[in-house]
């Protein structure tokens, strides 16, 4: 479905109203959908549509996910929330997972950034250089 540039603006504009303080607020994303569904100005799937885009990149965005070899202590956790808080700002969704595989290490991923410090990265990018 092609959408047009009136389409983006107007969802865009939406998506603002929804945002409070920097994070999206949910029950204003809900009022947003009703408002719309309710007047169904011209275009509105188009609208609707690259609304659940932004809504979709956003959570996307707030949410980290940390992997490590071994299960880190309650002090390393505090350390790369406040490390990832500063970075990322606050509202972020960390998950924490052990990944065997990763040797040692941390791998890091928030939406689309990836930051690997694992031994197995380092390993993978000498093997390459050969």
């Amino acid at each position: 479905m092609k959408i047009t540039k009136q389409a983006r603006r107007d969802a865009k504009q939406l998506f603002r109203s929804c945002v409070n303080s920097g994070v999206l607020d949910e029950n204003r994303v809900r009022q947003a959908l009703q408002l719309v569904v309710a007047q169904k100005p011209r275009g509105y799937i188009a609208i609707l549509s690259q609304l659940q885009r932004l809504v979709k990149l956003d959570l996307e965005r707030r949410t980290a996910r940390v992997e490590s070899a071994a299960a880190l202590s309650p002090e390393e956790r505090t350390a790369v929330e406040g490390s990832l808080a500063w970075k990322y700002g606050t509202g972020l969704n960390i998950s924490f997972a052990q990944n065997l595989a990763l040797i040692g290490g941390l791998r890091i991923q928030v939406g689309s950034d990836v930051y690997d410090g694992s031994v197995r990265a380092r390993l993978e990018s000498l093997r390459e250089s050969f």
